[in-house]
């Protein structure tokens, strides 16, 4: 029913040992005492800045600010389109606005700088009203090819923009600091500081880098990207860190944490997310393992524990393995963690989980579930009393519903993030299927096939959800737990992202393409 990926659009893929040995956690008490956390900022984002993916601390894909945003639009007539500017031959990473600028990562065939030839990552920066080109900072490829760095894919990271200053993982695996301001001369901006995660911390990226950091306070937290060798066999650097605490001021490493450590089944291109947590805030990070897991943000402390994955499941590459990562983000709603598993795309279809867990109070491994004897697969399971599970969507069908869903799964794998409000949660499976689930509960209110893969999130913003798919279409549906006829709008090429709206503007960015949509005045 959708077509596959080519091995070209790995997003996330294979990677190169570097022969950098086991490290211990960095606990530097004269950074540490230089920077204290901040506690997590309300869940819906504020009108005329869109500066992290997610929007806010929580990750919670929702914009209450801005209102009268258009539902009709067309490319190529040009209605209620504001601006168009060629980007690469591929766009992952943003949009992200801030100071009246949009920023985006692709690829270097947009060709903006003629002394930048060949494949290169590269991150744009416009001006957000004219879709003027302001600058841009372009990365070489790693030189170990695409056993780490794939070509064309270029930037994949969304930057996080906090007080003039831009922080993202370039394709070379490197976390970096640049300003946001600029040079309008050279069309270039200033590098602050670098963090070199392959030399400096032994990570070996598959394909590659993808972190979309938070910061608190003076920390800034990302997942490292360490993943598996090109065979998919070996994990080259099972001792390097997959979680880090930077200073964000110096570009510095305070703590790091290598837990998913040799059960890394593929790549880690998830994102923390941070919550307050019985009156203390918490940095929650999904790893490479499929476990989710809490930390004291300034320290480094573990707190809890999660096993998305039944105890029976089984990793396998392609669409029959059952156990799953994360490519979605962790979203905090009302005090409750929402996520579902997923895989790179490359690896198809298949089986997904989507989670409603409630932290409070809890330490240690608080899964569904506790292994009572491993010594044989499947393994003997016995309920976990420490259990923080409020509710699951997904998993195989019942006989009973095998009829009713026609298919062989509640819910698939996902590359999306929730977007929820009025305790309603709208997600995206890989395979093109929409979800409305009761927050509370779990209970499904309804599903659409879109009839095409999902790479992005959906966006709920005006009471509507905005969602695109890899055919080129932008999807309208109503946000409410009673379904309604969504509209289709068709774009100029496929989108792989999620979109964004700042002060009554929609900023779509396709393959090749960023599009500002909006009622012209």
């Amino acid at each position: 029913m959708h077509r596959s990926l080519s091995k070209r659009m790995a997003l996330f893929g294979a990677a190169l040992a570097i022969g950098i040995g086991a490290f211990v956690a960095l606990r530097t008490p004269s950074v540490v005492s230089a920077v204290e956390p901040e506690k997590p900022k309300a869940t819906a984002t504020a009108a005329g800045t869109w500066t992290m993916f997610g929007g806010t601390l929580s990750r919670n894909m929702i914009n209450l600010a801005d209102k009268n945003i258009p539902d009709e639009w067309n490319v190529k007539a040009k209605k209620n389109v504001l601006w168009t500017v060629k980007l690469g031959s591929r766009a992952y990473g943003g949009p992200i606005v801030s100071d009246g600028k949009v920023l985006v990562g692709t690829n270097n065939e947009g060709n903006r700088d003629p002394a930048e030839k060949g494949d290169r990552g590269v991150l744009m920066c416009f001006d957000a009203k004219t879709g003027d080109f302001l600058w841009q900072d372009v990365h070489n490829k790693l030189e170990s090819g695409q056993v780490n760095d794939w070509p064309r894919e270029g930037v994949c990271s969304t930057p996080i923009v906090e007080d003039g200053k831009v922080y993202y993982v370039t394709n070379r695996c490197e976390v970096v600091c640049v300003e946001l301001a600029g040079d309008a001369k050279t069309k270039k901006t200033k590098q602050l500081w670098h963090l070199d995660m392959m030399k400096t911390l032994g990570v070996f990226p598959h394909n590659m880098s993808a972190g979309c950091p938070l910061i608190l306070g003076d920390i800034l937290y990302t997942v490292t990207g360490n993943g598996v060798d090109e065979d998919h066999i070996n994990l080259p650097s099972p001792d390097a860190p997959s979680f880090i605490a930077i200073n964000k001021l110096t570009g510095k490493v305070i703590w790091k944490d290598n837990a998913p450590g040799k059960n890394v089944m593929h790549g880690q291109w998830s994102n923390p997310m941070a919550m307050e947590v019985d009156g203390k805030t918490q940095v929650v990070f999904p790893g490479g393992d499929g476990w989710l897991r809490a930390y004291e943000p300034k320290t480094g402390e573990p707190i809890w524990r999660f096993d998305a994955n039944p105890k029976d499941s089984k990793y396998e590459l392609g669409g029959k393995g059952t156990r799953s990562d994360f490519i979605g983000t962790p979203v905090a709603y009302k005090g409750k963690i929402f996520i579902g598993t997923g895989q790179d795309p490359e690896h198809f279809e298949g089986v997904g989980h989507l989670w409603c867990i409630d932290p409070v109070g809890k330490k240690g491994d608080i899964s569904p579930d506790l292994i009572a004897d491993g010594s044989k697969f499947p393994p003997k399971i016995k309920a976990n009393p420490n259990s923080a599970v409020v509710w699951h969507y997904g998993g195989p069908v019942s006989k009973a519903d095998a009829d009713k869903e026609n298919r062989d799964y509640y819910f698939g794998r996902t590359m999306s993030t929730c977007a929820i409000d009025d305790d309603v949660i709208y997600v995206a499976e890989l395979a093109g299927y929409m979800h409305c689930v009761d927050a509370k509960t779990g209970k499904r209110f309804w599903t659409h096939d879109m009839k095409s893969q999902v790479w992005g999130s959906p966006l709920l913003v005006d009471g509507k959800i905005y969602i695109a798919t890899e055919d080129g279409d932008v999807w309208i549906f109503k946000a409410n737990k009673e379904k309604a006829e969504p509209k289709k709008i068709e774009m100029d090429s496929p989108i792989r992202s999620t979109p964004v709206v700042v002060e009554g503007i929609m900023y779509i960015m396709t393959e090749s393409s960023l599009i500002a949509i909006g009622e012209k005045k």
